[in-house]
């Protein structure tokens, strides 16, 4: 391995350290959920390595405790994780024409928030073994966590385990309280979306429908509408 690439790989799992120590805590909590969910532990270990998203995978867990069709799971995770193709299509313009296009497979096989956030923030062309290095600790770090969420759950009384099952939405909380503070459309937003998914346990035709085809139509409908009311403004002086 060249001198540069070894580098690269190195400051990547350097900077991926505090990526994996909180991706094992919020880790730990969905695994509580997929206990709850009737999965063990290598089911979900093997959930979360091959596929790292939080709302994505909290989504799909909650499709397979309905025992809802394939249909219903792969339109839910695909509408939870679009961001990702956003990510991705960004990502790739910061790879020098050269990268081959492995690296860019293997690159793509783990497109988080918090990588993408480091990996962005880079100077110059991005080297794909820095965020090798930083996906080398990012990804143990949230499989790990999840199997031992789900073994917690297994051995912890119920009392505690339900308690914990409360940290995830915790964790959804702090995302999006955030911009919702500084951001008036965001605010209102996230507040149609609470008041929407309550509503919806009780609308005609909605109240009936799995909590999987809820969650795609509401996340349609409200994305759809702020899209299209309040567009985003590119600053012109953005590079």
């Amino acid at each position: 391995m060249p001198s540069e690439n070894r580098t690269a790989l190195l400051q990547g799992i350097r900077d991926g350290m505090p990526i994996c120590i909180g991706y094992a805590a919020v880790a730990f909590s969905l695994g509580i959920a997929m206990r709850n969910a009737g999965m063990n532990a290598f089911q979900g270990f093997l959930i979360s390595m091959l596929n790292m998203a939080s709302a994505g995978e909290y989504a799909g867990v909650q499709v397979i405790a309905a025992d809802a069709p394939y249909v219903e799971m792969m339109l839910v995770t695909l509408i939870a994780n679009a961001r990702y193709m956003l990510m991705s299509t960004a990502l790739s313009q910061r790879f020098s024409e050269k990268t081959a296009f492995v690296h860019r497979l293997f690159v793509g096989y783990s497109i988080t928030d918090e990588l993408f956030g480091i990996a962005i923030a880079q100077k110059g062309y991005l080297n794909p073994f820095y965020y090798y290095g930083a996906m080398l600790v990012a990804i143990p770090g949230w499989s790990i966590g999840t199997a031992l969420g789900i073994i917690a759950g297994n051995i912890l009384p119920s009392r505690i385990v339900s308690a914990l099952s409360v940290a995830l939405y915790g964790m959804f909380l702090a995302i999006i309280i955030p911009p919702a503070r500084h951001d008036r459309i965001v605010a209102a937003v996230v507040l149609s979306g609470f008041a929407l998914s309550w509503g919806a346990q009780y609308l005609p035709y909605l109240k009936d429908l799995t909590a999987g085809m809820k969650t795609i139509i509401l996340t349609l409908l409200i994305a759809g509408c702020a899209a299209y009311f309040f567009p985003h403004q590119e600053d012109p002086h953005e590079t």
